[in-house]
């Protein structure tokens, strides 16, 4: 707060700038990423580079990126002498479904290094752009082992949520389907500066290979559930068949939902993770059957 009088400047509501101010969480949230010099990490909101300095005491490289000019200014003073740290001066997004590829450039530089580097998302999270940069970062194809990030509270029990509940959701089927997920502590507004309107919580998300390779066709399994979740609550039939029309026979579509036992009055908010990733494998599959026996025999090796 000192530094900010110093500089005459304030936190910018419009940009979710609520800074995390209890050193003993930040330190909390470090040991949670378990950080190694073969571990790149990205930062997504530096603020004044508190966390940044942490981080790059423990990994082999930080690429942080803060989207306002003079939070970089004074994130940048923090950071600037410390080796392998990348500040960005830019927004992580270059839309709601794309990262940045200047962030992407980054840290792939970092990550051809040397072999074997993997990518962890360790961030205190603006809120508004926490849901895009999760979910972009596991709908892309970097080497990502782990996410630690301080997020609302509400979006961290939309991850965990389970069907049947009214926080379930697209997002909590695509995070769950690759995904472990832990609420390591949920924080008060009381330890962020300006204090914001809602509270929070410090989330763990470890990537599961094995589980992330039973989907067929991310981008695809993440497409279908945005749209059958916008009508969670309509008959899956009906839903599934509005999706696919004029790509699927509805014989097709009734011969793979019949194959799964769904009952007729079956609906999206009712399907557990397994169960869609599986109702998406199988519409894929129609979609595509050159590659269906590929992937079959693929899952059966798995185990």
């Amino acid at each position: 707060m000192a530094l900010f009088q110093q500089e005459g400047l304030y936190p910018r509501g419009d940009l979710g700038q609520n800074f995390l101010i209890d050193l003993n969480l930040l330190e909390s949230i470090v040991a949670e990423a378990e950080l190694t010099p073969e571990d790149v990490v990205l930062e997504v909101g530096a603020g004044t580079g508190g966390l940044t300095t942490f981080l790059a005491a423990e990994a082999g490289a930080v690429v942080s990126v803060e989207f306002d000019p003079n939070m970089y200014r004074l994130a940048n003073e923090a950071v600037s002498r410390l080796p392998d740290v990348t500040l960005l001066n830019c927004d992580a997004l270059k839309s709601k479904h794309q990262l940045n590829p200047m962030v992407l450039e980054a840290v792939g530089q970092y990550l051809a290094c040397e072999p074997g580097r993997r990518l962890k998302l360790v961030a205190n999270l603006p809120y508004h752009i926490g849901t895009p940069v999760i979910a972009n970062l596991l709908a892309s194809d970097l080497p990502l082992e782990r996410m630690v990030v301080t997020i609302q509270l509400e979006l961290a029990q939309r991850l965990c949520a389970k069907a049947h509940t009214s926080d379930y959701s697209a997002l909590s089927v695509f995070v769950q389907s690759q995904c472990r997920i832990k609420i390591v502590h949920k924080l008060g507004k009381s330890v962020f500066w300006p204090r914001p309107d809602v509270d929070s919580a410090i989330v763990r998300i470890d990537l599961d290979p094995v589980a992330r390779n039973r989907i067929h066709d991310r981008a695809a399994f993440q497409v279908f559930l945005r749209d059958l979740f916008t009508q969670r609550r309509k008959l899956l039939r009906g839903v599934v068949v509005q999706i696919y029309k004029g790509k699927l026979a509805r014989s097709a579509i009734e011969t793979v939902l019949n194959e799964l036992q769904l009952s007729p009055d079956a609906r999206a908010e009712e399907l557990d993770v397994e169960q869609l990733v599986e109702l998406s494998n199988r519409l894929q599959g129609q979609l595509h059957p050159e590659t269906l026996e590929i992937n079959k025999q693929f899952h059966n090796e798995d185990g």
